[in-house]
């Protein structure tokens, strides 16, 4: 009988154990990225100011980085327009109310977003994807990446 049991036992094991390596071995799903057209090229950012009340010189080559990726730095000099900015990370939890405000003002604004605001306020940055707001990058580096639905990708 202890001879049955442990035939059982060890045909188990070994089953699971097939098991478990052949799943390893199947192909997982890939996900698409463009990390083999995105450089790892480090770009300083800036403008150059001016005493003339002229639009800040960007810089050739950062507008040509801009308009190749549908970015937006300056807008039209002959439009009457206002570009509503906050950077959100240092803003003293006063989101919700502003969100609320623009939203009652059918306003849209831009909010530049820091690595640690996005991972504390994963519903604030939803809502503001949700009302039509647009989302910047405020890290030093490009640590943080969001889809449509607001998802960290």
């Amino acid at each position: 009988m202890k001879k049955v049991k442990y035939k059982i036992v060890m045909i188990l094991m070994i089953a699971i154990f097939s098991f478990s390596i052949i799943s390893m071995h199947q192909k997982q799903e890939e996900i698409p990225t463009n990390s083999n057209i995105t450089s790892n090229q480090k770009i300083g950012w800036g403008i150059k100011r001016n005493d003339n009340h002229e639009q800040p010189d960007v810089g050739s080559s950062h507008k040509k980085i801009l308009e190749e990726n549908g970015g937006i730095c300056l807008g039209n000099k002959e439009s009457k327009t206002i570009y509503l900015t906050f950077d959100e990370g240092y803003e003293a939890g006063y989101t919700p109310q502003l969100l609320k405000a623009l939203k009652e003002n059918e306003v849209k604004a831009t909010f530049f977003i820091t690595a640690h605001y996005i991972n504390t306020k994963p519903e604030l940055v939803q809502q503001m994807i949700e009302e039509g707001h647009i989302i910047g990058n405020h890290t030093p580096k490009s640590l943080m990446s969001i889809n449509s639905k607001g998802k960290k990708v």
